[in-house]
């Protein structure tokens, strides 16, 4: 991934030197448990360990070694043997490359799943502020981009929280499905290595026990991992969309934070954009077209072939780089929102009253109207105001039928804003618990 889009915590998992390292620790392990059931000499389980734990693997010397080989694994276990020395015989033994590189992947998973969750955290920790912050600053809720009834911003913010929640939950599950070990050797089968090395390499880097590896840990739970990740990242485009629309000039009730000194554009020194927004939805479109190359990873040939390798060297590192950034964005972007209760009451307002239209139509039933002319009476009444020719309550007032079943009093009644939110505070206990 571009610098631009990558925060330095996240990109130093996926570093070469920080794969040759895991890479080291796989094989260090393996040795040792080799020792342990008498398979190898414990004294060279042990030089191996002492000569290479503070060696910084020369990345170009790797590389060099691979341009021969025609084979990363093999270049890194030379590279290994040039400061191991005679010990290094028992590097490797009875394992194939996929038991390194599979088992490195769910390592490297595995840490940016934490990251990740850190991140989602931070974002539901800046959800839930904001969202008890305007819990019942009321705004107008739109279905088809149109005004609809009214809700309150707080409950805008506490559905994402609740979204997030659950991407947080999915993610959880998705770490446990991909942090998988396997130490099984050529198509699977532990042939030539004891399966208690692949147990003891299991435990020592915090991994489960892959229980049918081929040659290849299956390739189900990495299509289940970054389709998680797409579901993520659609949420989190769900809400910049949600933040975009409401900045728009015509709607402001809401704005990206403009810092001192910030600029607009090149063109128009007055504008202020919603950047920030427009680059998570740009960011979440990556993140999720991820998604179907690693899902099209999962039918590989027979007990293992290299089409998917090619695919998870880019996707691994640049969809959780990705995500990681993204979701610090968003975190800040909701965290520094800019909220404007006075547009959204000029905005609640606009329409005359025909927010409360649904009142209207259930009062009249509850009168005895058939549900058809009662939305005939309504209907009727509210064209006009949607045309710009008066305010919706007289004209309701004006109306006799309407009048016949309806007083004055009990239809300003109806227009009361506070109705709508009477159910706020239980909406609020179910997402965030009873306070």
């Amino acid at each position: 991934m571009i610098p631009r889009y990558a925060r330095p915590e996240m990109v130093a998992i996926w570093e070469p030197r920080t794969r040759f390292r895991i890479w080291f620790e796989i094989e260090a392990y393996a040795c040792e448990a080799m020792a342990e059931i008498g398979i190898i000499p414990k004294e060279s389980a042990k030089a191996i360990w002492e000569k290479a734990k503070d060696v910084e693997f020369d990345v170009e010397r790797i590389d060099e070694i691979e341009k021969i080989t025609k084979h990363d694994v093999i270049a890194f276990l030379t590279h290994l043997a040039e400061f191991i020395g005679a010990d290094a015989r028992f590097v490797h033994q009875g394992m194939t490359s996929s038991d390194v590189l599979d088992t490195c992947l769910a390592v490297q998973l595995s840490r940016a799943s934490d990251l990740l969750l850190a991140d989602l955290d931070g974002l539901l920790a800046a959800l839930k502020r904001r969202a008890f912050e305007h819990k019942m600053t009321p705004t107008i809720g739109r279905s088809h981009g149109i005004h609809a009834e009214p809700v309150t911003f707080g409950l805008k913010l506490a559905q994402a929280y609740a979204e997030f929640s659950r991407a947080r939950e999915r993610l959880v599950y998705a770490r446990k499905e991909i942090a998988t070990c396997a130490i099984s050797g050529a198509v699977g089968t532990f042939a030539n290595i004891d399966p208690r090395v692949e147990t003891y390499v299991a435990q020592k880097l915090g991994l489960a026990v892959e229980p049918v590896s081929t040659q290849v840990i299956p390739r189900d739970r990495h299509a289940m991992f970054f389709a998680t990740l797409g579901v993520i990242a659609s949420s989190m485009e769900r809400l910049a969309v949600e933040v975009r629309h409401l900045q728009r000039t015509e709607v402001l009730e809401a704005e990206e934070y403009f810092s001192e000194g910030q600029k607009g554009s090149s063109a128009m020194p007055h504008k202020r954009n919603p950047v920030l927004s427009e680059n998570v939805t740009g960011l979440a479109r990556l993140v999720r077209g991820m998604a179907v190359p690693a899902m099209e990873n999962v039918a590989l040939w027979h007990e293992r072939d290299i089409s998917h390798s090619s695919v998870e060297r880019m996707i691994g590192p640049d969809a959780t780089i990705t995500l990681d950034f993204a979701l610090v964005r968003l975190t800040g972007l909701i965290d520094k929102l800019l909220i404007y209760p006075a547009n959204m009451q000029k905005n609640l307002d606009r329409l005359g009253g025909l927010v409360h239209s649904q009142r209207v139509l259930l009062a009249l039933t509850q009168k005895g109207i058939s549900r058809e002319d009662a939305y005939a009476y309504v209907q009727r009444n509210a064209m006009p105001v949607w045309r710009g020719e008066g305010e919706f309550l007289p004209l309701l007032k004006a109306d006799a039928d309407i009048a016949k079943v309806l007083s004055p009093a009990e239809l300003e009644e109806l227009f009361d804003l506070g109705y709508h939110f009477k159910n706020v505070d239980v909406i609020f206990d179910r997402v965030f618990g009873e306070s």
